[in-house]
């Protein structure tokens, strides 16, 4: 009797970034353009789902759409525009997830019908998330909105909620149709968000790219006063790294344990939960990376004058690099990240250090003694006289 079959076979990606500027006015072809490639001959229906702090700050863009949509008729179809709470709200739990879903089987939104998720990283993660298990996957288009969602959060594979207190627990892994990047949704960010983006970029700088490390460093002050030009660059040489990595760094959907993009991320995700998300995901990386690169340098591995330019840039960017109160459990409950860091890989811990700016190192081991000196540090904020 025969026992088994086995048979391999691969499956072609293909990952878009597109850049344009006024994405929904009727005389840009490129929306129209994509989905009429994607579907030739066919109007494409769309269920449009809005971060809500995205449609208060711009309040004609529901408008907008429509007439987007009435303008291309041949190439989509509007069903309707979904608003849902902005930030972390929206992964916290299942409520807005399942009114995705509830509107994607209300609408008739089919396998090949498109869910445009506009917003922040978050709202980008819960819908498409929502889209990858709707009929065992939708076509998902992302616009991110934000500094941080335009050059990391909605560049990558991954959607996403949180649940049992964790970032990210339920989720999957779903290459989108395109990603489409618009300046014009930077403009009316809080300076808190502004900011905040530019961590990532600093991250995969550091891992992957000292010139641009030094291109950090010289436009630091015009990145702080919302000088568009320079943010242009950063968002689109920090996308383009990220993007190779995952077409090229051989794990695209993260089988294994090293996950260099996650630099800094161990101790920024427990910061959020610990302090209810009060923090922005990229003021706890950017604590997350201050905290590795004290580690790091405490370790051996990277000279203090390194240290003290990594620390001083985040400063001059905006980041506050003091520590929130942990409470009466002070530096343990931090280091608590590390085990669910630990079980999120797959049960093999890998922290990426650096040994150098554009210089990572990869361990499967941390001395706790000697990284709650590191937090100890960052609590009293000595890191930032440090870097003054």
């Amino acid at each position: 009797m025969k026992e088994q079959i086995e048979m391999t076979f691969s499956v072609p990606y293909r990952h878009r970034l597109l850049f344009t500027q006024g994405l929904f006015d009727p005389g840009n072809p490129l929306l129209a353009d994509l989905l009429g490639a994607y579907r030739p001959g066919v109007s494409v229906r769309l269920l449009f789902v809005l971060d809500s702090g995205v449609g208060e700050a711009h309040p004609g863009l529901e408008g907008l759409i429509r007439a987007y949509c009435d303008a291309h008729a041949a190439q989509v179809t509007f069903t309707q525009v979904l608003s849902v709470p902005g930030g972390e709200a929206s992964k916290n739990t299942p409520v807005q997830t399942e009114r995705v879903l509830a509107a994607i089987e209300a609408q008739g939104i089919c396998r090949h019908s498109v869910v445009v998720a506009i917003g922040g990283g978050a709202v980008i993660d819960m819908a498409g998330y929502a889209a990858s298990i709707a009929h065992r996957g939708v076509q998902l288009i992302r616009i991110p909105t934000t500094v941080l969602a335009q050059n990391d959060a909605a560049v990558g594979v991954k959607n996403g909620i949180n649940a049992f207190g964790k970032k990210n627990f339920i989720g999957t892994f779903a290459i989108p149709l395109a990603i489409v990047n618009d300046p014009y949704f930077l403009t009316t960010l809080e300076d808190r968000d502004w900011i905040a983006g530019t961590a990532e970029a600093v991250k995969v700088a550091l891992i992957k790219d000292a010139d641009f490390f030094g291109f950090l460093e010289a436009h630091a002050q015009s990145l702080r006063a919302r000088e568009m030009a320079p943010m242009q660059e950063l968002i689109f040489r920090c996308a383009e790294l990220h993007m190779e990595h995952i077409s090229g760094g051989g794990d695209p959907f993260e089988a294994g344990s090293s996950r260099p993009l996650d630099f800094g991320h161990w101790s920024a995700h427990k910061l959020e939960h610990l302090t209810g998300y009060s923090l922005r995901h990229g003021e706890a990386v950017a604590l997350g990376m201050a905290l590795d690169v004290i580690y790091s340098r405490r370790l051996g591995i990277l000279t203090a004058g390194d240290s003290e330019r990594i620390l001083r840039i985040l400063s001059e960017l905006g980041f506050d690099l003091q520590l929130p109160d942990l409470g009466p459990e002070g530096p343990s409950v931090l280091l608590r990240g590390l085990d669910e860091f630990r079980e999120h890989l797959g049960g093999v811990l890998t922290i990426t250090l650096l040994e150098g700016i554009g210089l990572k190192r990869d361990v499967h081991e941390i001395d706790r003694e000697l990284m709650a000196a590191a937090i100890g540090e960052l609590m009293g904020g000595k890191a930032i006289h440090k870097a003054s």
